[in-house]
């Protein structure tokens, strides 16, 4: 097995660590009778010599020694190894692409593993044939051959798959596999490998569903599940490999299938939310969890009316399994407004279980716990008195303000200890901005003008020292402004107008005194000489000074003229705003909504202040209002968690326009 290991200078290699000296013990360790050597060193082997998946001058070295170890039966746990294997030749970019090579070389090894007396090496090599042998006859031929021969479900799902993956590679040859695709949907073949062929034919030969293909789906699940009984996986070793297979779904080949389907379905979402109601209302909890984790994709990606799905999270939060309803807690808290239909269920959890208020994790302090933050994120008042108990004991989440501002002025009864704690802060302290910005948030959110000393301690008390007020400077001057109370803050905020809070004070400024004279070449400057963020911040003052501020109008002209699109869009805006022209900013704006997703909030904000003018772009809002997914959710992107409330944002600012030109 291990013939030549001894020749390669292994230190002259790299890892995604340094040097790969210590790749051949790992090499070695992978044939050991010791499970927990070889759990530690498939470990290595992920965590740098194919460290996220990437390739190494010492995973190419690596290559003809996983072969090796591969094909030896007395070997334990080979199955790791070729998974390995195929994950390396998975790779086709520049230095990948030499690591694919190297793979193919050794592609008819994948032939007798396909046919091993380990079926979890049977099921890593299934997808091999079809990846590296470069006959495509002859990979579904051998693909047909080993489906007739054999008799363990998990390997024929693995075949399944690969014959789904072949169709996908070789459309030229896609006809035969689809067809045994559509035999293995029906009877007389198992509800898990029906589900399989299902997901299969969805992904590759959609025109050969079952019409009824939803239906179908949900009752194989349910057949498939009274048939698997309990989860029977070992605890794992306390490795990396480990923990990461200790997080998988305990019904991680039912988790797969379903998968499977929903990327499929895609944008047909009226479809994939009855698969969810399906998965949601499942006799199985493990189901039930599936579905939950799977509707987090769907709410993220995709617009609809999720009112059902939503209210069978909240059902989950009633179980007695702590993964299942733990589940449900952290997706609401992903979804905002969204989580209204499930607000009575939250409110009741919340009021049953205090011990899951916050949460801890190791070595970090305390956070919100989800069904809480779903609750207040959610705009529920009865989220107060709870928030309340929290800030008055003595260590509140450090996260907890910002949970606050989505309950607006409801979250009033909180002021006295949101000013407490803002009190305790010291201005110098280098925690002073971590602290103080939530806080911050909140005051402002609930407008409680009472904290505007308190506000001004925190700006003004900083000792003068590079960067210590300016840590809670922009914060601070937010809240100041939503307040109406930066009069009272003129000398602090005239002291920033060099510093990186420039715009944000400037226009705190003019917005209580009104002398536009005075901030505007603070704004020019801005506008020159700031970096991207500050010329944002800077053209966004200017918008909101209008006509006041047209001595910037060259440098606003300039700027809309070059630049990525973020930064034309939010200085068009302040071009139309300054000068009230729309010719030139039209354009601007169209061409920004296209190139980045992120502009089209402020832009559909701005079209909304153009009234007429905006006529000529009024097809934009129209596109979007006929869009299914999310606008920051292209196709192969996964959002961001924040991505749900800004595009219900957008959406409600579309519809507020006036369709077409």
């Amino acid at each position: 097995m291990f013939t030549g290991i001894d020749e390669v200078d292994w230190a002259s290699l790299r890892h995604a660590y340094g040097s790969a000296e210590d790749v051949p013990g790992w090499l070695r360790a992978l044939a050991s009778a010791d499970t927990a050597e070889r759990a530690t060193a498939l470990d290595g082997m992920y965590g740098a010599v194919h460290h996220q998946g990437k390739v190494y001058d010492s995973t190419l070295a690596c290559v003809p020694f996983l072969f090796a170890l591969a094909a030896r039966e007395e070997v334990p746990d080979r199955g790791g190894i070729v998974e390995l294997l195929v994950s390396i030749g998975a790779q086709s970019t520049d230095r990948e692409a030499r690591a694919r090579q190297a793979v193919c070389a050794g592609a008819e090894d994948f032939v007798p593993l396909a046919g091993d007396p380990d079926p979890a090496v049977r099921a890593a090599a299934a997808g091999a044939l079809v990846r590296f042998l470069d006959e495509p006859a002859r990979a579904l031929a051998l693909l047909r051959h080993r489906g007739r021969a054999e008799h363990d479900e998990r390997v024929q799902v693995a075949l399944t798959e690969a014959l789904g993956l072949f169709v996908r590679r070789h459309p030229a040859h896609a006809g035969a596999a689809a067809d045994l695709l559509g035999e293995r949907s029906a009877p007389p073949y198992a509800p898990g490998l029906r589900l399989a062929a299902l997901g299969q034919l969805a992904l590759g030969a959609p025109g050969r569903l079952p019409a009824d293909l939803v239906p179908t789906a949900v009752r194989l699940l349910r057949e498939r599940s009274a048939r698997r009984g309990h989860d029977p996986r070992p605890p794992g070793a306390d490795t990396l490999v480990g923990r990461l297979r200790r997080l998988r779904p305990s019904d991680e080949e039912g988790s797969r299938l379903l998968r499977t389907l929903h990327t499929a379905l895609g944008d047909r979402v009226a479809e994939r939310t009855a698969l969810l109601v399906g998965q949601l209302t499942s006799p199985d909890p493990v189901d039930r969890c599936n579905g939950v984790w799977m509707s987090a994709g769907l709410f993220r990606g995709w617009r609809g009316d999720h009112t059902g799905p939503v209210g069978l999270l909240g059902v989950q939060l009633h179980t007695d399994h702590d993964r299942l309803r733990e589940a449900a807690a952290s997706v609401l808290a992903e979804l905002f407004a969204l989580a209204v239909p499930a607000a009575d269920d939250l409110h009741e959890l919340v009021s049953a279980r205090p011990d899951q208020w916050t949460h801890r994790w190791e070595r970090c302090p305390p956070t919100l716990g989800p069904a809480l933050k779903a609750l207040a994120r959610a705009g529920d008042p009865r989220a107060v008195p709870v928030l309340a108990q929290l800030l008055a004991g003595p260590a509140a989440p450090a996260d907890l303000g910002y949970e606050i501002v989505h309950l607006g002025r409801a979250a009033a009864p909180l002021a006295p200890a949101l000013r407490h704690r803002l009190g305790l802060i010291a201005p110098g302290s280098s925690s002073a901005a971590r602290l103080a910005a939530p806080l911050l948030s909140a005051v402002g959110a609930v407008g409680d003008e009472d904290a505007v000393p308190e506000v001004l301690r925190l700006l003004s008390g900083a000792p003068d020292v590079p960067g210590a007020r300016e840590a809670v400077a922009g914060h601070a001057i937010g809240t100041l402004e939503s307040l109406g109370a930066t009069a009272r803050a003129l000398p602090v905020l005239r002291t920033l107008l060099r510093t990186r809070h420039a715009a944000a004070a400037a226009g705190a400024l003019w917005s209580a005194d009104g002398d536009f004279r005075a901030v505007l070449p603070v704004l020019l400057r801005e506008m020159r000489e700031g970096d991207a963020p500050r010329r944002r911040r800077a053209a966004g003052q200017l918008a909101r000074m209008g006509p006041d501020a047209r001595a910037a109008l060259p440098e606003l002209r300039r700027a809309v003229r070059s630049g990525p699109a973020r930064d034309r869009a939010t200085a068009a805006c302040a071009l139309w705003h300054v000068g009230r022209d729309p010719g030139p900013v039209l354009p601007v704006l169209r061409a920004a909504w296209s190139e980045d997703p992120r502009t089209r909030v402020p832009i559909a904000r701005c079209l909304t202040a153009m009234g007429p003018d905006a006529a000529p772009l009024r097809d934009l809002p129209a596109s979007e209002l006929a869009a299914v997914r999310r606008h920051r959710a292209p196709e192969g992107a996964f959002p961001a968690v924040g991505a749900i409330p800004e595009d219900e944002a957008l959406l409600r600012l579309c519809r507020a326009l006036p369709a077409g030109p």
